[in-house]
């Protein structure tokens, strides 16, 4: 077994993350279960007390509703400051907030303060790109993430963090745009950055303080702020991260939230939050931030591009049973978000896990479970799939760093095989080692291109470990290898333009 077949593999592991990843919240099975499970408060909390068990999800908050009604709200396991996790524990919730980003902008549209279709620079005339095409991209396209920006065109994840929503919308000045505005969806927290900052501008508030007073305290979401970066998170955003069967406490680096993913809430907040999304923008204590219609259209996708699922902060779909769901998820590498509504039956349902990205997708498995019981069907256990890849990962990263030590051990024997032969023969022979290197190196980019996303090495540390390990290993014996039988090449005088002498065997 040679080392290139082994190390050959990081590209295969990448695209098992690419396929997993693709589906936020599993589709829940379509046949009824002959249980008759409720949804009540026992029974939401038999499920995610047997799933923490089970996977060993360091904590999450879970808030149920029906209608009206508050089904559930609680906390379990505990925070990474080792603090229980109750349902009033203040947890980022990430891409979440776009939806309540996007309410703000649309409160603003129900004042004709702000034209949907009409220019972002008609209101905000600091929005300047470097594409002209940048004047077209009207207030709609921004709320639905077909405004022509992309993670490849202008990677933000990737740059200096800015401070303000002021800076952030300056720092676009050199940002190209990769299509037409209104021409496709691509997914980009810009997007939501420049909508925050046109709610500061038109209304004449910080972006924070409006969110407060227009849509969180009148739903009674009293515990509930947007802060401006991972920073101003309760612990810094300090969670875990999935590897190999355990879970590893990490801090979150600094990351600018405003506007795309800073909001910071509670169970009993998200289940205000949930009844005022499937109520038309009514509170449970008959308040309202919104009128029906504007609710509505925050749960439709555009017509055009038509095949886009993305609405106005919420994508809606049918799942395999053909049933209505519309939901958003968030993603922090410390901590994982996903709300959900259920518009036949009013049912809205919201779980955040301090767990990371993709290796940690316990919110959406939990969530996955909560819709089967909103169904009345028995809900399973479906542990994240890091929990067995994981598994395979540490045999072949166990594997390559084995064959990497024979390698070079080897060495010397290689070398005096080439006895003879060209030089430009033996250089071929090493290139295929140089490949894991690169793609340890090129990791962040390769494993970014999967998820429509731009990332860093750093941050894939985050998202899979495990991965990371491997593609590591892999690059490490490889150069190992490389660097070992060029130091024997020259030993034996079979490098390039050396003499060749004869060596007894």
């Amino acid at each position: 077994m040679k080392l290139t077949s082994v190390l050959g593999t990081v590209t295969a592991a990448i695209g098992l993350a690419g396929a997993l990843s693709v589906c936020v919240v599993p589709a829940a099975s379509a046949t009824p279960s002959s249980s008759g499970a409720v949804l009540d408060a026992r029974s939401v909390d038999r499920f995610v007390e047997d799933y923490v068990k089970q996977t060993g999800l360091p904590g999450a908050v879970v808030a149920v509703t029906k209608g009206e009604r508050v089904v559930h709200t609680a906390g379990y396991g505990h925070t990474a400051s080792g603090r229980d996790m109750t349902e009033r524990t203040r947890l980022p919730v990430a891409s979440l907030s776009k939806a309540m980003t996007a309410l703000a902008v649309m409160q603003l549209v129900e004042a004709g303060e702000v034209g949907l279709d009409r220019p972002v620079v008609r209101y905000l005339p600091e929005f300047v790109m470097a594409d002209g095409r940048h004047r077209e991209i009207t207030v709609r396209q921004l709320l639905t993430q077909t405004s022509g920006m992309d993670d490849f065109a202008y990677p933000d994840l990737t740059r200096a963090q800015p401070h303000t929503l002021e800076e952030a919308v300056a720092a676009m000045r050199g940002a190209p745009l990769s299509a037409d505005p209104g021409s496709r969806y691509r997914y980009h927290n810009p997007n939501y950055f420049v909508a925050a900052r046109l709610v500061e501008v038109v209304s004449g508030r910080p972006f924070a303080e409006y969110l407060s007073a227009e849509v969180f305290r009148p739903l009674g979401m009293t515990d509930t702020v947007s802060v401006d970066s991972t920073g101003e998170m309760p612990d810094g955003a300090r969670g875990y991260v999935r590897a190999y069967g355990t879970v590893v406490a990490r801090s979150h680096p600094r990351w600018f939230t405003a506007g795309g993913h800073g909001v910071v809430t509670t169970a009993d907040d998200l289940a205000r939050w949930l009844i005022a999304q499937n109520g038309g923008g009514v509170s449970a204590e008959r308040r309202r931030v919104a009128t029906a219609r504007t609710v509505a259209l925050t749960h439709t996708p555009p017509s055009v591009p038509a095949d886009t699922e993305y609405a106005i902060g919420w994508l809606r779909h049918r799942d395999d049973s053909g049933t209505e769901v519309i939901q958003h998820n968030g993603q922090l590498l410390t901590h994982n978000a996903t709300a959900t509504l259920l518009p036949d039956s009013g049912v809205g349902i919201a779980v955040v896990t301090n767990t990371g990205m993709l290796a940690g997708d316990d919110a959406a498995q939990i969530t996955s479970g909560l819709v089967d019981l909103a169904r009345g069907e028995e809900p399973e256990v479906e542990k994240p799939f890091s929990m067995t890849a994981d598994r395979v990962l540490a045999a072949l990263t166990v594997a390559a760093v084995g064959l990497g030590v024979r390698g070079v051990l080897r060495a010397g024997a290689w070398a005096r095989r080439r006895e003879g032969r060209a030089w430009w023969w033996t250089v071929l022979r090493l290139l295929p080692l140089t490949l894991p290197v690169l793609a340890f190196a090129q990791l962040g980019s390769l494993l970014g291109l999967l998820m429509f996303r731009a990332g860093t090495l750093a941050q894939t540390t985050y998202a899979w470990p495990a991965l990371a390990v491997f593609a590591g290993g892999g690059a490490l014996a490889a150069g190992a290898v490389v660097v070992a039988r060029g130091v024997a090449l020259v030993r034996w005088g079979r490098g390039p333009g050396r003499e060749r002498v004869a060596v007894p065997d």
